[in-house]
């Protein structure tokens, strides 16, 4: 019984190891283009937000990018004064501020988006079509289940 939890306890860590080698590396693919338009990877994540989703609250946008609210209030800053993005108010709640793309926005991700897919695509295709969608169900899986488990 000992030996089988010690190879359970090693399975655990390697795969926690594996999980952070591979997304360092296909990470760095995602940085290194993302870089090269000048912007850093938030603000392309809220960009890709707002692109995809349209417009929304400041602190949705900051869940949907994992961020707390003082830092993408410093990145809708920043792509404000590059006119990617603009705010708004609510017209229902004052307290509530809005982002949206902007027509300039749009056009830079019409333009970039395109590429940075395929930076991703050349970045996992050391997976068959089959095997990214395996790889995906059991990362959701395995992300699902880790949420599900108390913290200490």
């Amino acid at each position: 019984m000992n030996e089988q939890r010690d190879a359970e306890l090693d399975s655990a860590l390697h795969l926690f190891i594996v999980l952070s080698r591979s997304f360092q590396s296909v990470s760095a693919h995602a940085a290194a283009d993302i870089r090269s338009y000048g912007l850093n990877t938030t603000e392309f994540g809220v960009l890709d937000v707002l692109y995809h989703k349209g417009e929304m609250p400041l602190q949705q946008i900051g869940e949907k990018v994992l961020m707390s609210s003082g830092n993408i209030t410093y990145v809708v800053d920043k792509l404000e004064k590059k006119e990617y993005v603009r705010r708004k108010s609510s017209p229902s709640d004052r307290r509530v501020i809005y982002a949206e793309i902007t027509a300039q926005g749009r056009a830079f991700l019409d333009e970039v988006f395109p590429k940075h897919e395929r930076v991703l695509e050349r970045a996992v295709s050391g997976l068959t079509h089959e095997e990214r969608l395996q790889a995906a169900a059991l990362l959701k899986k395995l992300g699902r289940a880790a949420q599900e488990q108390q913290l200490p």
